[in-house]
């Protein structure tokens, strides 16, 4: 048994049910299903001991075919968004591309949930700044690497789970391949460093795109992409919610 579900409140009772097969949780008159829901009364949630008093539904799918589960994986691997429907009555399953998030749909023939990659976020300079928004970062789920071709400064960085890389900005970000489950921010106080993340990250799907500066700066940062390397006033609206 790998994981949890309730936190410890239903796992020795849904092991059961798993383990007895599941015909143990079919209801006079039904078919063999795989949908199940705990604390659908007080009683219930009681004896599960569910101490918010809430529901738990759970769809459990019986040995699901392994290719395609890898394309799915695959596709994740890639950046993509991926609808994922199960036909309750039989545990069968189709993937289709999505290209926006949306929310999960059930009823009583399907479950549809869409599955994307993970939370990424690459920060640009190794300064204090930076080990602040990594640690918040990586303790809300995101992946996280920062970026800083300046050796010197990274002899101080102390947030473990952050992977260095020393590439230029511009590279790192290209290699990084943001996608709309990725922050890029620049925090380097370099605008050599920080521009050059920034020229490229507006050119993609990131989800969220920022630089550190007081206003006129971000004025003046705003003028150089315009002027010097032709970054279109659309990329820049982006830009301005830094």
């Amino acid at each position: 048994m790998v994981g949890s579900v309730s936190g410890g409140c239903i796992e020795d009772d849904l092991l059961h049910r798993l383990v007895t097969g599941r015909t143990a949780w079919r209801q006079p008159g039904e078919a063999a299903r795989t949908f199940m829901r705990y604390g659908v009364n007080s009683d219930e949630a009681r004896r599960f001991g569910l101490p918010c008093g809430g529901t738990l539904e759970l769809l459990a799918e019986f040995d699901p075919a392994v290719e395609p589960l890898q394309v799915l994986v695959d596709a994740l691997a890639e950046g993509r968004l991926v609808r994922r429907t199960v036909r309750l009555i039989d545990g069968s399953a189709s993937l289709a591309d999505r290209s926006a998030p949306e929310a999960l749909q059930l009823n009583a023939d399907f479950a549809s949930q869409t599955f994307g990659p993970g939370y990424r976020m690459l920060l640009i300079g190794a300064g204090q700044l930076a080990e602040y928004l990594a640690t918040m970062a990586l303790f809300n789920g995101f992946a996280v690497n920062v970026c800083d071709p300046r050796r010197e400064d990274l002899g101080s960085w102390s947030v473990p789970g952050a992977r260095i890389v020393t590439d230029m900005p511009d590279d790192a970000v290209v290699a990084f391949r943001p996608d709309r489950r990725t922050a890029v921010i620049a925090l380097s106080h370099d605008p050599k460093l920080d521009d050059l993340a920034l020229i490229d990250a507006l050119a993609t799907q990131a989800m969220y795109i920022g630089a550190i500066g007081s206003r006129r700066n971000s004025l003046a940062r705003r003028q150089r992409l315009g002027e010097h390397f032709n970054v279109g006033s659309e990329a820049r609206v982006r830009e301005d919610l830094i």
